[in-house]
């Protein structure tokens, strides 16, 4: 920053010299006097003074935010500005020298342009010298705008953190009672133990009065289950947790019964689950099958020969998909999942009745597991209808 305004006031103080002519000739009267070069000078200087000033408080507000060697800086802050003053007062003393010589200058004012007196030259110099002036001094309020800024968001800073920090010691030791440091006189026991003293503290109220509040809780739980046993015990409170469970288990395998398939199906052997599937079976099956299961047009599903396999998932498969090219519907679409597999379990159930009028084997022969042979046996020879 200083050595910015030190190369300013050197140039503005060497320009003058620079663009005077040579002495020894007669003179003309300067255009140093012309009203429009006075003013000219007259925004440079204020301009210049500005620059001074600025700088001064930039230098403070940055001495006064990094806190160091605010002393010294104040006194070269003083030293700029008459720094800053002594540039004015010699731009003006050099106001002379921009006098030319009497014939050249006659003939320049005929045939060079001029503005307000001055020639091109000078004027664009009076005018980049004014114009970078301004920019100084936009770059000086900026940089205090950003100081000021800084400082302004550490002194609240760090008043609201004292603050917080304040307020939480205040409410510790509110829930505490901590004694003072000057009273704790008054509650020292006078035992000492190794240069460790006794003091007769209180117990914090908190802690008091959860003791307090957990006696009550004790007191209230023993009338409760011990005494008026208006609440369960732990025995009672199991079983009901178990009851609990069973009725969410019923109700799961209720819901859960339609999502059978012909690869979780298995036989029902629940009096329920067979009465249902006879009476499905009555009113869809009996037609083809007969009501005993003998065989009409359908095959007989009461011996050991089953033309599309003869265990659980094939009937039910069966039931549900059909086989339409030997005139077998699919009952998908009309029967539950549920009653499908109930239809199923109680066709299982009528093997080996021997109903009366059995209608002929047909199919493979096909054994249970766990009969005589150990695994279904399907022979390769076909029965064939008489």
């Amino acid at each position: 920053m200083r050595k910015a305004v030190a190369a300013l006031a050197a140039f503005l103080l060497t320009a003058p010299f620079v663009m005077a002519d040579g002495g020894g000739h007669p003179t003309v009267e300067s255009s140093i006097y012309d009203p429009f070069v006075v003013t000219m000078i007259i925004i440079m200087a204020v301009l210049l003074l500005a620059i001074g000033l600025l700088a001064n408080v930039v230098i403070g507000a940055a001495s006064y935010y990094y806190n160091k060697q605010k002393e010294a800086e104040q006194q070269t802050d003083a030293g700029n500005t008459l720094k800053a003053l002594s540039i004015i007062v010699l731009l003006l003393m050099a106001a002379p020298s921009f006098a030319q010589d009497a014939a050249p200058a006659a003939a320049a004012v005929q045939t060079a342009p001029s503005y307000g007196g001055l020639s091109p030259t000078t004027f664009y110099f009076m005018v980049g010298v004014i114009a970078i002036e301004l920019l100084v001094v936009f770059v000086l309020l900026y940089q205090l705008r950003v100081f000021i800024g800084k400082t302004k968001l550490k002194e609240g800073t760090a008043s609201a953190t004292e603050f917080k920090l304040n307020r939480s010691i205040s409410v510790w030791h509110k829930m505490n009672k901590f004694q003072p440091l000057e009273q704790e006189a008054q509650i020292d026991t006078g035992h000492d133990y190794d240069g460790i003293r006794e003091l007769d503290n209180r117990l914090p109220p908190w802690w008091l009065y959860g003791f307090y509040v957990s006696i009550l809780f004790a007191v209230i739980y023993f009338y409760r289950f011990h005494i008026s046993h208006s609440a369960p015990s732990s025995t009672e409170e199991f079983q009901i947790a178990m009851n609990e469970a069973e009725a969410q288990k019923a109700l799961y395998l209720k819901k859960s019964a339609n999502n059978v398939d012909e690869n979780t199906i298995k036989v029902l052997t629940a009096a329920a689950d067979i009465e249902g599937g006879q009476k499905v079976f009555t009113q869809n099956c009996a037609a083809c099958h007969g009501k005993a299961g003998e065989g009409v047009v359908g095959p007989n599903l009461t011996d050991d020969y089953w033309l599309h396999g003869g265990n659980i998932k094939d009937v039910f498969k069966t039931i549900k998909y059909g086989w339409p090219e030997k005139g077998m519907r699919s009952w998908k679409d009309d029967l539950s999942p549920m009653q499908m597999a109930q239809v199923a379990s109680y066709i299982k159930s009528i093997h080996g009745s021997n109903p009366p009028n059995p209608k002929p084997q047909q199919g493979e022969l096909y054994k249970e597991e766990g009969s005589n042979t150990d695994s279904p046996v399907n022979k390769a020879t076909e029965v064939t209808k008489n």
